[in-house]
């Protein structure tokens, strides 16, 4: 089986590399990454000592780099984590997300089809469908709701999402799409909350919290996520899309608050900043699709925070 991983210097990616290389020791596995800012290569140093695992730097949307790779592996799988995914880089420049996180799918689609690829797997994200209001009795997002992004990076991600069901429906390409909540886990860039909070706080800064602090966040263990994309790829159905979630809601001033008393710090050590413009206030997704598949979360809120806390304290040349 030949696999090509996207983006598997990244967050979500390295750990799905981990996952693959230990669930999956049948896999050749190709990891294809441009090694932007917030990719890491030191995410990959182990994988690198495995000899079913190649590394290769490159841009999904370089087509010239993109159609030689896929002629000369000749993959079975495409597994695409590869994305510009931060809001507030979106807000300042749109341009680079369109490139990567539409364009860059489109390459990867067009190679897939000419060298008849079996499955390609779009990672999404449940930001494509805006929010909820605070309080809201509306029901959670299932993989039916209406797209409605509130961000540059939203609206990529959504768009990408529409040409992969369009070379469904046009090319009959054989695809699935998960949409996943908020991860958390090792190997997250700093600039996400999560990290970004136990960093700060471990190098004695205050981390900073948007506006009121309220938005309510439903928050997916990375490694709960991996499992739900194998249960997609072995038991999902092509041209499905499905929603990935971790069952846990909570308002960031609280997530921080646990962390700060994790870390020995004051629950107010934080400062709070202006809020980012179109903020989505609520997400909650209805995941009953992939748990029909046997797909459950597995890790509780409370110890995966804690392993979060320890890896950051365990890796400060990783992210420091």
């Amino acid at each position: 089986m030949k696999v090509l991983i996207t983006g598997g210097a990244g967050f979500i990616g390295g750990n799905f590399v981990y996952y693959a290389l230990r669930e999956h020791q049948n896999w050749q596995i190709v990891c294809l990454d441009k090694l932007t800012y917030a990719a890491n290569p030191a995410t990959l140093n182990m994988a690198k000592t495995y000899p079913n695992f190649t590394f290769v730097q490159g841009d999904i949307a370089d087509g010239a780099l993109v159609f030689s790779l896929f002629e000369r592996e000749k993959f079975d799988l495409v597994i695409n984590f590869a994305a510009e995914s931060h809001v507030d880089r979106s807000i300042k420049n749109s341009r680079v997300f369109l490139e990567s996180n539409v364009l860059g799918v489109q390459t990867l689609l067009d190679a897939c089809n000419a060298f008849g690829v079996g499955r390609f797997h779009q990672i999404s994200t449940d930001e494509v469908y805006g929010d909820l209001p605070l309080g809201s009795t509306e029901p959670a997002f299932s993989e039916n709701s209406p797209l409605k992004p509130s961000s540059p990076y939203a609206a990529s991600k959504a768009a990408a999402d529409l040409l992969v069901l369009s070379y469904r429906r046009t090319y009959g390409t054989p695809v699935t799409i998960s949409r996943s909540s908020n991860n958390y886990g090792p190997y997250q860039f700093a600039e996400k909350f999560i990290p970004l909070c136990i960093t700060r706080a471990l190098s004695g800064r205050r981390p900073p919290l948007y506006g009121d602090g309220k938005n309510v966040r439903d928050w997916l263990y990375v490694e709960d996520h991996c499992r739900a994309i194998d249960v997609i790829l072995s038991r999902g159905r092509e041209g499905e899309i499905y929603n990935i979630g971790g069952g846990c809601e909570l308002p960031n001033i609280e997530v921080l608050g646990r962390i700060m008393r994790s870390l020995g710090k004051d629950e107010d050590f934080f400062e709070y900043v202006a809020d980012r413009p179109g903020h989505d206030r609520r997400y909650a997704m209805d995941c009953s699709k992939i748990k029909e598949l046997g797909w459950q979360p597995q890790t509780p809120f409370e110890s995966g925070l804690a392993r979060t806390i320890d890896w950051y304290r365990q890796n400060n040349e990783w992210w420091g």
